[in-house]
């Protein structure tokens, strides 16, 4: 109970500090590009092919109005922005309960550097080899049905994550080579795409947002690693936690 109180408490301050970062660099930098995307998405449909963004893949106009005009979404200003913070925060706390775990189960021991290489290998896992195949992508960018790309996107960070795995902690060359090939095995299936005949969004556009999201998300892993072990180490050290 002592050490689950303890990376509770960790995860909590990592992921509100975190959280209070990354929602201050979207504010500067990935949310202007996103307003920019959203006023491509919301202009008149064309009659393109290929153009199913909006229609939860059935590339039905009328369906995609109709979705458009029944879902909810945050009003723009103070309402939209809390949305945004309260979901970074949430969302950094869970990712550094998980950095915790992972600390704490693979017993080295817990400190700023470690947790900074954990987390590190949490933007490899999580951000970096699925954004290969499936690059952020801004409103109004022509995409693949939803269910495939999630599919690829969990098979991705698993062969990642347990490819990184087979090499760092097994030490073997059979292991390593099968760490190698997971590790690599997504790409060569490749992630689903359409063949867009009329992207409304500028190359110049999605180019800048993918570019922010891989920085931001690189910030914020390593740092939350780095907090989780400091703060772990912390609270795991203190007399309160001995003694509990």
């Amino acid at each position: 109970m002592p050490v689950f109180r303890s990376i509770v408490f960790a995860a909590a301050i990592s992921g509100l500090l975190v959280g209070l970062l990354v929602s201050v660099l979207q504010h500067l930098g990935t949310v202007p590009l996103i307003a920019q995307g959203e006023t491509f998405e919301k202009a008149p449909a064309q009659p393109a092919a290929g153009h199913a963004h909006g229609a939860g893949g059935n590339g039905s106009p009328a369906a995609a109005s109709v979705a458009a005009d029944e879902a909810w979404e945050p009003r723009p200003g103070l309402e939209r922005n809390a949305y945004t913070v309260l979901f970074n925060i949430v969302e950094r706390i869970g990712f550094s309960l998980m950095l915790a775990a992972a600390l704490i189960l693979s017993g080295r021991p817990l400190g700023w550097r470690e947790g900074f290489l954990w987390g590190l290998a949490g933007f490899l896992v999580f951000v970096l080899a699925p954004g290969i195949g499936l690059p952020p992508e801004l409103p109004g960018i022509p995409a693949a049905p939803l269910w495939p790309r999630q599919i690829w996107w969990v098979g991705t960070a698993l062969c990642t994550g347990a490819g990184l795995w087979l090499i760092l902690f097994k030490r073997h060359p059979a292991a390593a080579i099968l760490g190698v090939a997971l590790l690599v095995a997504p790409h060569l299936v490749g992630a689903p795409q359409i063949d867009i005949t009329g992207n409304p969004v500028p190359a110049a556009l999605s180019h800048r947002f993918v570019v922010a999201v891989f920085l931001t998300t690189l910030l914020s892993w390593s740092l939350l690693g780095a907090l989780t072990g400091y703060f772990g180490r912390r609270f795991l050290a203190s007399p309160q936690s001995r003694t509990a």
